[in-house]
């Protein structure tokens, strides 16, 4: 498939559909949009925006000034005990804000967020990076096809929305990315062009289809969400974003960027040996998700 410029448009892929769709929105420029979503959305599921935060004190006020205050209901920040002012501007901003006592790991931080989401009542939950890497104006076009019943899972992909080496992605990075995608694709039996994006949407029901607790406290995290949501037959769509690097953001060299790569790889071998002969509890029936959350303050 011919990739295209970024458009409003989305494209799903799911067990429900058994078949790539092209879905493009009728709507036009994306402030339209964001005035027809939040009239949607007046009588619609709660949406809790979480942020995984890291040292991310120097561009947390401008990842925040940008999401779109009137489609979310509340923004829930976990700091992974970082040691910068993190903590202290998410709650000057006034953020919902947990912290870790120790440090968790990315993917760590991301199952106290699920939870805390779930716990408070999110229909809703869409994950934004607060190192800014990420643009939050483009949430209405991640709600559309949840909002619409077209998903149960939207992700940005860097690739779909084009030109990710003028946005700063370094070569082996989109190498890498490429590479990835395309196995992953082989054993879930999926056609996204991207994996590895931080900024998703997903539905209440999709977060409590799987197992966070099974999975990683590392970066494989992102990918084992989804083989779990491919075991639950989930639907996942896709939009086109920017990709957006600079030296305040945060990202991973390529050392760490290796071991990331074989820790997918293994998941791909433990999905396939489930899916043939040999099943494994990571996919198996979830965990009561709003658990495990002592600790935190």
């Amino acid at each position: 498939m011919r990739r295209r410029a970024a458009t409003p448009g989305s494209l799903a892929w799911g067990a429900r559909s058994g078949r790539p769709q092209l879905q493009r929105s009728r709507l036009g420029p994306w402030c339209i949009l964001r005035a027809v979503i939040a009239g949607v959305m007046k009588g619609r599921p709660r949406l809790v925006v979480i942020m995984p935060a890291f040292n991310a004190a120097r561009t947390l006020a401008a990842c925040v000034a940008e999401v779109p205050r009137d489609l979310a209901d509340e923004i829930v920040l976990v700091d992974d005990a970082s040691h910068d002012d993190t903590v202290a501007i998410a709650r000057g901003l006034g953020l919902t804000v947990l912290v870790h006592p120790e440090n968790l790991g990315y993917g760590g931080n991301q199952k106290t967020c699920y939870r805390e989401a779930l716990r408070r009542d999110a229909g809703i939950v869409v994950m934004v990076h607060p190192d800014h890497q990420y643009n939050p104006q483009v949430i209405p076009q991640l709600l559309e096809p949840l909002l619409e019943d077209r998903a149960d899972a939207v992700f940005g992909s860097r690739m779909l929305g084009g030109a990710v080496r003028e946005g700063g992605m370094p070569w082996w990075k989109v190498v890498g990315n490429v590479v990835l995608t395309r196995l992953e694709n082989a054993v879930f039996g999926l056609h996204l062009t991207e994996y590895h994006s931080g900024f998703r949407a997903y539905s209440r029901a999709y977060l409590e289809s799987v197992n966070l607790g099974a999975n990683s406290n590392d970066f494989v995290f992102d990918s084992e969400i989804i083989a779990q949501g491919v075991v639950a037959g989930m639907r996942i769509a896709e939009i086109p974003i920017a990709t957006r690097y600079f030296p305040e953001a945060s990202q991973i060299g390529f050392g760490r960027s290796v071991v990331y790569g074989l820790a997918i790889l293994r998941l791909l071998v433990r999905f396939a040996l489930h899916r043939r002969w040999w099943p494994h509890p990571q996919f198996g029936a979830p965990r009561v998700q709003g658990s495990d959350l002592g600790g935190l303050r």
